[in-house]
């Protein structure tokens, strides 16, 4: 149980990342699934309700001691939270307003972002796009750990503490792998996100935004809701980079477990992803998947040959370079 796993570097691959080729054969194949791209009508109205919960959550919790607080910021707020944090996922994918209404979709996120507590979604919008586009690109896809995290994080003990540290590496890494200028948009959100959390502090007191900021960090590290970021892209089988969970927890978490659907075409919303699946199931009902997060942590921290090492690595051109 105390044994370092196995791997010592990134499993580098010399291929383009399979999304590309196979939304292509699946396009010319069942062209009537460009009709799932757009906008989910109902997101914003969802999203709105979560976001007005946790205002009335933060006054409910206002006057309950400080165990109680970090209780509820775990088995409820912070799930909430988590679930707006893949929200604004699928906002950065303009599928809230639509492709022509990009400003409707970069505020709307930041409107989701206010019971996050910290400033998030001008930053994710930055760099997710990246990920897609440079899927395990070395320097580029900031979702790859570091080579000091793929050392370090090396024992099931170490591994847990990575876990738990995940909020803290997902929002230092890119200042370290791939920094990029600081935008417009990213101070706006900042200011309005500070603005509300000392509206909250003003009215209701401290208590209220330490529930909020402690369920997004408690829920965002060790959580069952944190398993995807472990099942999305760890190689948990030699030569498969993207996995799919189609789980109960999908419910909480617009279907970011339709990964694998998702990367090949992300400008369909998590509410229609299940449809990709069944009209083009052969082509996803062969691959590996998984049917637990939970089990994907356990097996995450107690399994020798898993570790932040476990992820396919690329180099990748730039696009405007190409």
């Amino acid at each position: 149980m105390g044994n370092r796993v196995t791997r010592e570097d990134f499993e580098w691959v010399y291929t383009e990342q399979p999304h590309t080729q196979r939304r292509k054969e699946i396009l010319a194949k069942y062209p009537e699934i460009k009709t799932l791209m757009g906008p989910d009508p109902h997101l914003k109205w969802i999203v709105s309700g979560m976001v007005f919960m946790q205002l009335l959550a933060c006054y409910l919790v206002k006057d309950l001691s400080w165990k109680w607080i970090f209780f509820w910021a775990y088995a409820f707020g912070g799930c909430i939270n988590h679930s707006l944090t893949l929200a604004i996922h699928d906002i950065s994918h303009n599928v809230a307003f639509g492709n022509k209404q990009a400003k409707w979709n970069r505020w709307f996120a930041v409107f989701a972002n206010l019971p996050i507590g910290i400033p998030y979604s001008a930053s994710f919008k930055k760099y997710h796009i990246d990920h897609h586009r440079y899927l395990g690109g070395d320097t580029l896809d900031v979702d790859i750990p570091t080579d000091f995290e793929g050392w370090f994080f090396c024992t099931p003990l170490r591994k847990l503490l990575w876990l738990f540290l995940q909020p803290l590496f997902y929002s230092l890494r890119p200042l370290y792998v791939n920094p990029k200028a600081i935008t417009r948009m990213e101070i706006l959100n900042a200011l309005v996100q500070f603005s509300v959390d000392l509206i909250i502090y003003y009215l209701w007191g401290l208590k209220p935004v330490i529930y909020l900021i402690a369920g997004t960090i408690l829920c965002l590290g060790f959580h069952p809701i944190s398993g995807h970021f472990i099942a999305e892209h760890y190689m948990f089988l030699k030569g498969y980079e993207t996995y799919s969970y189609y789980g109960p927890l999908n419910w909480l978490t617009f279907n970011v477990g339709y990964h694998m659907e998702h990367h090949d075409f992300p400008s369909i919303p998590g509410c229609r992803l299940p449809m990709v699946k069944k009209i083009a199931a052969e082509y996803y009902d062969n691959l590996p998947h998984h049917q637990s997060w939970i089990r994907v942590l356990w097996d995450f921290v107690f399994d020798d040959t898993l570790g932040p090492y476990s992820r396919v690595k690329r180099l990748c051109k730039l696009a405007k370079e190409s």
